[in-house]
């Protein structure tokens, strides 16, 4: 919707809205306001005089959409949609008790939709050919498949047959829900707006793609927007930051690259200046994007600025072929019917002309009888009356050279018509030839549409495929990098845990070394201690019996004393105190 023709479309709803007698004129006093909102909401310096300047000749009458349009294209821009939408739809657009199935946005969406669709001529109607196309891209968007029996019965209807659609009666269609039967409202905006970013947006194609850096020379995901003069990319899908723009011209050229620095998919398109490196998920991606920026490069060589404002020319010309081929074939008829009428009328003379010879040959069959009859009774009569019968034979052989002059012409005459009927039977086999070659060129017209239809189709649904499968991934790799998180922070736990275990282990070994060796020890002095008993078990005299059992006792009980001191102090766990052991 660039043009400045498709933007006269949409101030063409807020003109008729205001024509309220439907007289195709708005009076003076309602164009200036007008004008002065399209001014305000447009925030242009407004120029109260130049409306009564451009229109000075025409003081007092009304002022019709023919008048008014040139001043439109003089005086104001072309930012003017939403004012325009919302001025007719607040008359024109009523759903049907409130219960429309689009949203103010979708049908907002729409009206864009349908008024670049629309032909170049006023009041904007839309042909059947091109709502069925429109109806079929919304369904393919949703993902759902077109009711022929509704859309068959919609366009059947006796005013779309003679004037075409209009985009109330379109809208009113949509919001009776015979297309969404079983869709959710938020797949119907999302299908809308898709095909309205396709066609009013004037993408051609969109995605993740991965490109290799000018500098530093690393590879980064960018969301790529393609347009028929240039490729944007940007951070993410939401295009809030663009990192770049390669223009797209008759110099641009688009090459598919081999595997290196571990990508797959690669290609590059290469300008005067750079060659840009990028590498796409699948071989299939890589094949449509290569496709599609070499379309987008023919578009722009070719001087055309909308891949879909080509389709629609292409789509009127087929419209307007077809209409010439049923005028000629109409033509033809009246031609064939006229000839076949002057093919009948000349048989109705052949038959007179034979009929009329057939009384002549009558005639002179009884012209001759009647000639011998006379001639005998001549014969018969007087001798005197010789002479004059002879004269009078005379007169019938000149008679009967006239006759025969006369037969001679009558059977060319024949000749001639029926030289004539071969012609004509000719020309007929030629037309009949001509129809079916006709019928052959009509075939194949029709599987070259059904073909590129088919394709068309294709190309939505992997386009479609791919997205679903980018989201799929996206999410596969969240789910292992937290993965990956739980498992090193469980990994790490263990780690530690098993350095605590392996340090506990080593303590409790040295302890239980050292308690060996201290028993060791203490069995060695239990042994030596109680030899030296045994020698002090002796008797060695009356006086000395009480000092030797009290000094046994003693060192007995001193010694066992330190030993239980010693293996307390080691084992401090065991929850026995010294003092505890000896009471």
């Amino acid at each position: 919707m660039e043009l400045r023709a498709e933007l006269l479309k949409s101030i063409w709803y807020a003109f008729t809205s205001l024509d309220v007698e439907k007289s195709g004129k708005v009076s003076k006093s309602q164009l200036k306001v007008l004008s002065h909102n399209l001014y305000t909401a447009l925030n242009i310096p407004h120029d109260p005089v130049a409306l009564e300047v451009h229109f000075r000749d025409d003081d007092d009458g009304p002022v019709s959409n023919q008048g008014y349009m040139p001043y439109l294209n003089k005086f104001i821009l072309t930012r003017y949609y939403v004012f325009c939408w919302t001025l007719c739809a607040k008359k024109n657009y009523r759903p049907k008790d409130g219960m429309g199935v689009l949203l103010d946005k979708d049908a907002f969406h729409l009206w864009c939709i349908f008024n670049f669709l629309s032909e170049d001529k006023y009041p904007l109607v839309l042909a059947p050919e091109e709502v069925e196309y429109l109806l079929k891209k919304i369904c393919l968007a949703m993902s759902v498949e077109l009711s022929c029996v509704d859309m068959e019965d919609f366009i059947s209807q006796e005013p779309v047959q003679l004037s075409g659609i209009t985009v109330w009666a379109f809208l009113d269609f949509v919001n009776t829900g015979r297309l969404t039967r079983g869709v959710e409202n938020d797949s119907v905006t999302m299908a809308i707006d898709k095909v309205y970013q396709e066609i009013v947006g004037n993408i051609i194609k969109e995605g993740y793609l991965w490109k290799k850096g000018h500098l530093r020379r690393n590879w980064n995901e960018r969301w790529f927007s393609l347009r028929p003069s240039t490729l944007h990319y940007y951070v993410s899908e939401d295009r809030k930051e663009c990192k770049g723009c390669i223009e797209l011209d008759h110099n641009c050229c688009v090459e598919v690259l081999p595997e290196k620095e571990g990508k797959r998919c690669m290609f590059c398109v290469k300008t005067l200046t750079k060659t840009y490196e990028m590498s796409a998920p699948d071989t299939k991606q890589r094949q449509e994007w290569t496709t599609a920026i070499q379309t987008a490069i023919r578009l722009c060589v070719e001087g055309k600025n909308s891949l879909h404002k080509d389709l629609k020319l292409r789509r009127r010309e087929l419209r307007e072929e077809r209409e010439r081929r049923r005028t000629t074939k109409e033509e033809e008829l009246q031609r064939l019917c006229l000839l076949q009428g002057e093919k009948e009328s000349k048989l109705a003379e052949l038959e007179l002309l034979q009929e009329a010879q057939r009384h002549s040959q009558a005639a002179l069959l009884q012209e001759e009888q009647k000639r011998r009859q006379k001639h005998e009774e001549l014969q018969r009569t007087l001798q005197d009356q010789l002479q004059q019968a002879e004269e009078e034979r005379d007169n019938m052989q000149a008679e009967m050279a006239l006759k025969d002059a006369e037969t001679d012409r009558q059977r060319k005459r024949i000749r001639e018509l029926e030289e004539m009927q071969l012609r004509l039977e000719e020309a007929l086999h030629q037309e009949i030839r001509a129809r079916q070659n006709e019928e052959a060129y009509r075939l194949v017209q029709a599987s070259l549409l059904v073909e590129e239809e088919e394709k068309m189709k294709v190309l939505l649904a992997l386009q479609e495929e791919q997205e679903q499968y980018i989201l799929k991934t996206q999410r596969e790799k969240q789910e292992l990098r937290q993965e990956m998180v739980a498992k090193s922070q469980a990994l790490e736990e263990a780690q530690h845990q098993l350095e605590k275990v392996r340090a506990n282990r080593h303590r409790m070994d040295h302890d239980i070394a050292t308690a060996q060796r201290k028993l060791r020890q203490a069995s060695t002095s239990v042994k030596h201690w109680n030899v030296q008993m045994n020698r002090l078990m002796h008797p060695i005299g009356p006086g000395g019996e009480l000092s030797l059992k009290g000094l046994t006792r003693w060192i007995l009980l001193e010694f066992l004393h330190l030993e239980w001191t010693g293996s307390l102090q080691t084992y401090p766990t065991h929850g026995v105190s010294t003092n505890s052991t000896w009471s």
